[in-house]
């Protein structure tokens, strides 16, 4: 495969960033812009850039016309991240769940009329999304769940629990796995819906992370009504759309670009960290994992557009998402780990604190980074998965 950009490519990859130069918030990149640190307001800023990426043109890139996309290829869709991390652009993951996840579940699975009504919703920012998946004992299992959803005439009766539903405070709609038949196996008897967030009968409590965020939350259903249209597939046939949804999490082509910027702020943090009469970049230790780091982010950068090529000529995502995952989660660790070793016991610092290292950042990242091995789907489930479905070996 040759990775370097064809005319066309770089033409678009220009665009791209001349665009992004001329649109981000003013003052963006520089001590003078601050995002608002209050959760809501902090949402509602999000939201804002949204609509500005739509209105550009920038929003569902690979997604139908029809549904407010451009139907761009795989490869401009992973140039867009590359320049839009370059650029370091807002952190978009409190929408993340509705462009990333929801939309290509609808425009692969979902009705007409649903598609029609979520999907140019989600690209402009006017509903945030989370994802009822998880429970208490219904995690890496996810098929182990419990949460109950009873038909009764033209609705479903969902009684149960989520738990590490991010965003969940901020959303409008969730997608909400429910049990509707418990007499066949584990995977049978699961349907896939779209619920209202607003409906009587939830309960959303956040949990407190040790970052101090309270992104994730736990959420109670108690008999709360939700129509049969709202069912994506069919009653009792959720877990193929479930297989679709996870699919497209795993397969992020996002992921190498955020990491080349982190890498690249990791080498800026060595150069500028004194250590004995010069800094720590001149550690021939701290050298080599470095340069480690850059190597694997080439590497996954490669195994990205891989697997994009590979989806453009299947048009499903394929269990090689799995890899990528299993990649990015160890080495986003790994980069974070070594920013605190190198900053020994000031990078541990939180923000506020006046000897906080570039603000508390890496202090918070090396927390933060510890979910990446647990969030969509543990580095466990990542394993297993390509060994019996990319490799072969049973079971």
């Amino acid at each position: 495969m040759d990775l370097r950009d064809t005319p066309a490519e770089a033409a678009f990859r220009q665009q791209v960033r001349s665009w992004l130069q001329s649109h981000l918030p003013a003052g963006w990149g520089t001590p003078a812009f601050r995002e608002p640190e209050d959760p809501a307001a902090h949402v509602a800023f999000l939201k804002e850039w949204q609509r500005t990426l739509y209105e550009g043109g920038w929003a569902g890139l690979a997604w139908p016309r029809a549904y407010g996309g451009r139907e761009l290829g795989l490869v401009e869709n992973i140039i867009y991240y590359e320049e839009y991390a370059r650029a370091r652009a807002p952190n978009l993951i409190h929408l993340s769940v509705g462009p990333s996840l929801v939309g290509p579940t609808l425009i692969a699975r979902g009705a007409d009329w649903q598609k029609q009504r979520f999907l140019e919703p989600i690209l402009r920012g006017e509903e945030v999304w989370c994802q009822g998946f998880s429970e208490p004992g219904a995690g890496s299992d996810l098929a182990a769940l419990r949460t109950r959803g009873e038909r009764q005439g033209d609705e479903l009766v969902v009684t149960g629990q989520k738990i590490w539903t991010s965003f969940a405070r901020y959303a409008e709609w969730c997608i909400l796995i429910v049990r509707t038949d418990a007499s066949g196996g584990k995977h049978h008897g699961l349907t896939f819906l779209l619920v209202d967030m607003s409906s009587p009968g939830i309960d959303i409590r956040p949990l407190r992370e040790m970052t101090g965020e309270s992104w994730f939350n736990e959420v109670f259903f108690d008999a709360v009504r939700v129509s049969v249209r709202n069912v994506v597939g069919e009653i009792d046939g959720g877990w193929d759309v479930v297989m679709t949804t996870l699919a497209h999490e795993r397969g992020s082509s996002a992921q190498h670009a955020r990491l080349a910027v982190e890498v690249d702020l990791l080498i800026d943090l060595a150069k500028r960290t004194p250590r004995g009469s010069g800094t720590a970049a001149q550690d021939p230790l701290v050298r080599q994992k470095l340069a480690q780091f850059a190597t694997e982010v080439a590497i996954l950068r490669m195994s990205a557009y891989r697997n994009a090529s590979e989806l453009e000529h299947s048009g499903v995502p394929g269990p090689e998402g799995s890899t990528l995952k299993l990649l990015w989660a160890d080495l986003d660790q790994r980069v974070k780990a070594t920013a605190i070793e190198i900053l020994g016991p000031r990078g541990l610092v939180p923000k506020g604190d006046p000897l906080a290292v570039d603000d508390g950042y890496w202090a918070h990242e090396l927390l933060w980074s510890r979910a990446a091995s647990i969030y969509a789907g543990t580095s466990e489930i990542q394993k297993n998965i390509i060994a019996h479905r990319v490799l072969g070996l049973p079971r």
